[in-house]
């Protein structure tokens, strides 16, 4: 069953932080890949961050590098992206997402705004 739930999204101002949880089902927590997209109206939508299986490693779009931090809880079946220094182009729907290739994009969660006020 494929399950992505995200939470924690919300409002901040710039310079503050946020932390997304995407609680996910055991059959997508065991994917190749998860990661977070996000997309602002009008614009194209963007992969954040992505983290690999296997001891693949994380990797970060350059503008989030530094600032935002991907991470997982296998306990929990958990994805997380903790988010600091944040600026009002961070504003956007952001989604949890997980794949069986890089590409980590098969299965998407309902999304969580974030809106980061100047």
């Amino acid at each position: 069953q494929v399950q992505l739930v995200e939470s924690g999204g919300g409002s901040v101002q710039a310079g503050g932080s946020l932390r997304l949880s995407c609680a996910a089902s055991e059959y997508t927590y065991r994917t190749y890949c998860m990661g977070w997209f996000r997309q602002a109206p009008g614009k194209e939508r963007e992969k954040v961050a992505t983290i690999y299986a296997g001891g693949g490693g994380a990797a970060y779009a350059g503008s989030v590098k530094g600032r935002f931090t991907i991470s997982q809880d296998n306990a929990k079946k958990t994805l997380y992206l903790q988010m600091n220094s944040l600026k009002p182009e961070d504003t956007a729907m952001y989604y949890c997402t997980a794949a069986w290739s890089r590409s980590c994009d098969q299965y998407w969660g309902q999304g969580t705004q974030v809106t980061v006020s100047s």
